[in-house]
C-alpha cells in the first residue's frame, strides 16, 4: 500500500481544487486529484465554459474553459496523480492515521491527508416550473456552451443572480434582443453589474416572471410573463430562454464523514481545518465568518489547506511555501 499513499489527496477538480493541487506540489507533497466529473474545471466547465469571468487579481478578463485551462496546465506543473469520473462515497480515518477513500465504483484510494474542494458538492440545476417547458428541449437552456450560437435572436433571460446577469450581457452583443425577468425587485448580483445591466440595452423586467410558453410543436415562438405588482400579464416573442435559477446541492454522503456541516457546507476554522484531524476544506463547500463564494477566495483558501497539512505530516516544516518564483523547478538553469 505505501506505494498507493499520497500526501495529499484533494477531492474536486475545479478551478479551487486544481489550484490547490499546484501549491501542493511546491511544497513537494505527493498530491492526488479525485473528481466526480468526466474532466476537470467544475461547474465552470459544465454551465460556464464561455462565461467572462472577472473577479481575479490580475485578470480584467478570461472565459471560463480558458481559466479552467490554465489552471489545468498549472495544476501539472508537479505532475500530481488526476482522476476523473469517480464519485467518492466514503471516507474512512483508519486506525495508523491515514484515510481510505472509497469510490462508488469500487475503487479505493489512500491517503495521509485529505482536502475537501467539491464546489457545492453533488448540483441539480432548479427547472423553470412552467406547464409545458420540456416540449421546448431545444429552446430552452439552463447552460450555454456557445454564444455565437443566439447570433442575431430574441432571448429571455430568467433570474436575478450573478449568473443570470452575466449571461445577459454576454448575449447582449451578438443577440437581436435581450430580455431579462426576474421575479424580485433587488438584484443579488454585484452592484457594477447590476448598474451596467441597466445602463445597457437589455430590457429589465422586474417583479415579474415567466408563466407561459407558447410555440408549434417544438419550437418556441414566445412567452407570457407576468406581474406579481398588478397581475398584468406580457407577450414576449421569443427564438430561447436562459434558465438561471440556481441549483440543488447536495453534500451527499460527505455528511456521514465524521466533520461538522452547517447549512452553508463544512465548517472550518482560519487553517481550513475541518473539526476531523487531517481533513481540510476549501472553496465554496467550507465555511466560516464572512465567507465570500468567489474564485479568488477559494484560490487563497487552498494553499492554506496545504500548509495545514504539512504541517500536520510534518511541525518541522516552514508554515508556508517559498514564492514559486524562487522554487527550482522554475528557476532559469
Amino acid at each position: 500500500m505505501l506505494s498507493n499513499l499520497y500526501d495529499v489527496t484533494i477531492i474536486g477538480a475545479g478551478p479551487v481544487g486544481l489550484f490547490t493541487a499546484f501549491y501542493s506540489g511546491l511544497r513537494s507533497l505527493k498530491t492526488k486529484l479525485i473528481d466526480a466529473e468526466p474532466a476537470v474545471g467544475g461547474k465552470i466547465r459544465h454551465f460556464y465554459p464561455e462565461k467572462i469571468i472577472r473577479d481575479i487579481g490580475g485578470i480584467p478578463e478570461i472565459e471560463g474553459q480558458q481559466l479552467v485551462k490554465n489552471l489545468h496546465e498549472q495544476a501539472q506543473a508537479f505532475h500530481p496523480t488526476i482522476i476523473c469520473g469517480e464519485q467518492i462515497t466514503k471516507l474512512t480515518k483508519q486506525a495508523d492515521g491515514t484515510f481510505l477513500i472509497k469510490a462508488e465504483n469500487g475503487n479505493y484510494h489512500y491517503s495521509k491527508t485529505v482536502i475537501i474542494a467539491a464546489g457545492s458538492g453533488t448540483y441539480e440545476v432548479n427547472p423553470l416550473e412552467v406547464s409545458g417547458s420540456e416540449t421546448y428541449t431545444t429552446s430552452l437552456f439552463y447552460d450555454i456552451k456557445d454564444v455565437a450560437s443566439f447570433q442575431d435572436k430574441t432571448i429571455v433571460v430568467s433570474g436575478g443572480g450573478n449568473a443570470a446577469i452575466d449571461w445577459a450581457q454576454a448575449l447582449e452583443p451578438i443577440a437581436k434582443e435581450v430580455h431579462l425577468v426576474y421575479r424580485g425587485e433587488n438584484f443579488k448580483g454585484h452592484e457594477e453589474r447590476v448598474k451596467e445591466m441597466h445602463d445597457s440595452t437589455i430590457h429589465v423586467h422586474i417583479n415579474h416572471e415567466i408563466t407561459a410558453l407558447q410555440g408549434n410543436s417544438t419550437n418556441l415562438k414566445s412567452c407570457i410573463i407576468h406581474c406579481n405588482r398588478n397581475g398584468s400579464t406580457t407577450k414576449i416573442d421569443t427564438d430561447a430562454i436562459v434558465v438561471n435559477h440556481g441549483v440543488k446541492v447536495n453534500l451527499g454522503s460527505m455528511l456521514d464523514w465524521g466533520f461538522d456541516t452547517s447549512e452553508y457546507g463544512i465548517l472550518v476554522n482560519h487553517e481550513m481545518e475541518t473539526s476531523v484531524p487531517g481533513i481540510y476544506a476549501c472553496g465554496d463547500i467550507c465555511t466560516y465568518p464572512r465567507k465570500m463564494r468567489i474564485i479568488a477566495a477559494g484560490l487563497h483558501e487552498g494553499p492554506i489547506a496545504i500548509n495545514s497539512a504539512k504541517n500536520f505530516l510534518d511541525p518541522e516544516a516552514d508554515d508556508v511555501a517559498m514564492v514559486s518564483t524562487h522554487h527550482e523547478s522554475f528557476s532559469e538553469v
